[in-house]
């Protein structure tokens, strides 16, 4: 009797086992539900900060002379800007390049014999930053008018920047993360499941085009700065749980 009891305790206790070693194996391989989303957070807004830089050059065979024409245009430079309304206080000069000309010397017979001092180039730019965008732009198209005075300035083209960037980025992340959650809720009702809760976010990379523009997204970040009208994009990326 002792035996026989004891055989069926062994069997019960092996089919015991192999249930529960197989619903661990089961369970070992199954995932949790998971609802994995990205949402867009995108806004247009207008820069408030603009940047315009150029440069005039002199040149001459003595140094002295190229200095005290270039002297000279500084001074033509800035009267014209202060006449055109940009505070004195705005225009910031950079420190003079100073660049020796050379010309190459070559035999009758096409052998290089050296090179021989023909004079100087004497170069200097400045810098406008300001908030009034509109007084800038006027200027940045108008200071060829320089060139009447006998001034050579070269203008570049303005720069664009918004001083409110970290609180538009917050903003942003804000729309994206509430676009991922809408996102999320939707699918779980389509499917008949119920939202649990947020198991991980990751912010993707803040983006910068110009308005109405192709520019190409990239990897590493898109900050167009030649538009003035300009518009902020960023992904958010949530995984919730689902029940």
């Amino acid at each position: 009797m002792k035996k026989h009891l004891s055989a069926f305790i062994f069997s019960l206790a092996i089919i015991v086992a192999s249930a529960l070693l197989g619903n661990a194996f089961i369970n070992r391989h199954q995932r949790s539900g998971a609802i994995e989303v990205t949402g867009l957070g995108q806004q247009n807004f207008s820069s408030d900060l603009v940047v315009w830089e150029g440069n005039f050059s002199r040149e001459n065979l003595n140094i002295q002379n190229a200095y005290a024409d270039l002297e000279k245009d500084r001074k033509a430079v800035l009267e014209y800007l202060v006449s055109k309304g940009i505070p004195e206080t705005q225009v910031i000069f950079n420190a003079v390049n100073t660049n020796p000309m050379y010309e190459q010397n070559y035999s009758s017979t096409g052998n290089y014999i050296g090179q021989t001092l023909r004079g100087y180039q004497l170069n200097q730019s400045l810098q406008i930053e300001s908030k009034d965008i509109e007084k800038v732009e006027q200027v940045s198209r108008e200071v060829t008018e320089l060139l009447l005075q006998g001034v050579k300035f070269y203008s570049q083209a303005p720069r664009y920047y918004y001083t409110q960037l970290e609180s538009l980025k917050i903003e942003m992340i804000s729309k994206a993360t509430e676009d991922a959650r809408l996102r999320a809720e939707k699918i779980a009702e389509n499917s008949g499941a119920t939202l649990g809760k947020l198991i991980s976010a990751n912010m993707g990379i803040f983006q910068i085009t110009g308005q109405n523009s192709n520019e190409e997204y990239s990897w590493g970040g898109t900050f167009n700065t030649s538009s003035k009208e300009k518009t902020a994009s960023i992904t958010m990326r949530l995984s919730y749980s689902v029940r």
